[in-house]
C-alpha cells in the first residue's frame, strides 16, 4: 500500500513537470494576449499616415484653385451663383478622390497688403504711443466700416493687386475605427491656408484713414 501511495506520487511530480515544461499552445496565448494592443497600434499608425496624406492633398487643391482664383476673370469646372462657391467645388473636386464623404467650409479675405493678414486694421497716429487704438487716433479702415476692427479685412476675393487670405476646413469620418479604442474624435478636421496676391489687373483700392 504503501509502495503503491510513493508510485503515485512520483507519477503526479512526474506529470507536473511534464506540463511546467509543456509550451505547446503557448504562442497562441500570447498572440491573443498583444493582438488587440498590436492591431490598435497598427490602425493609428495608418489613420496618422492617411491624415498627413488627406492634408496634403487638400493643401495643393487649395494652392492650385488659389492661383486660378487670382486672375481677374477665372475660369472653373464647376456650378456655383458666387465666385466662393466655385472655389469650394474646386476645392471639393480635386480633393474628392481621397476625401469621401468629406464637408468643406471656405473662408476667403483680401487684404491691402501681405503685412495686414490676419491682423487689426492699421494705426496711422497713435497719440498716446501705447501701440494699441484709442478714441481720436487714426487707422487705415479697411473694410470702410468706419470703426477699428481687430480682425481686419474684407470678406471675398477683392480686386486686382489685393492679398487673397484663403482657408479650407476639411471635416470627414475617420477611414479607420481608432476613435472606438482612444479618446479622440471619429472625424478628420483638416485646416489649409494659403494667401495669395492677384494679378494687377485693375488699379488697387486705397482703403481710407478713418480718424475719430
Amino acid at each position: 500500500m504503501i509502495i503503491s501511495m510513493k508510485s503515485a506520487a512520483s507519477k503526479g511530480r512526474h506529470l507536473w513537470r511534464r506540463l511546467v515544461a509543456d509550451r505547446t499552445g503557448a504562442a497562441a496565448v500570447e498572440f491573443a494576449m498583444i493582438i488587440l494592443p498590436l492591431t490598435v497600434v497598427m490602425m493609428g499608425t495608418y489613420d496618422i499616415a492617411y491624415q498627413f496624406y488627406l492634408r496634403s492633398v487638400v493643401q495643393g487643391a487649395l494652392n492650385d484653385v488659389a492661383r486660378t482664383a487670382s486672375l481677374e476673370a477665372p475660369a472653373f469646372d464647376c456650378t456655383g451663383t458666387t465666385l466662393i462657391d466655385q472655389i469650394q467645388c474646386a476645392v471639393k473636386k480635386r480633393s474628392s478622390v481621397i476625401a469621401q464623404d468629406a464637408t468643406f467650409d471656405i473662408v476667403v479675405k483680401n487684404y491691402f497688403d501681405f503685412s495686414t493678414v490676419g491682423r487689426s486694421e492699421k494705426l496711422v497716429t497713435d497719440y498716446n504711443k501705447n501701440g494699441a487704438y484709442d478714441t481720436g487716433d487714426c487707422f487705415v479702415d479697411l473694410n470702410e466700416n468706419g470703426v477699428f476692427d481687430v480682425a481686419a479685412g474684407r470678406l471675398g476675393v477683392g480686386g486686382g493687386d489685393d492679398v487673397v487670405f484663403y482657408e479650407v476646413t476639411v471635416t470627414m469620418p475617420r477611414v479607420f475605427p481608432v476613435a472606438d479604442f482612444m479618446p479622440i474624435s471619429k472625424n478628420y478636421s483638416i485646416v489649409a491656408q494659403t494667401a495669395l496676391r492677384n494679378q494687377p489687373y485693375t488699379r488697387q483700392k486705397i482703403p481710407p484713414t478713418v480718424c475719430k
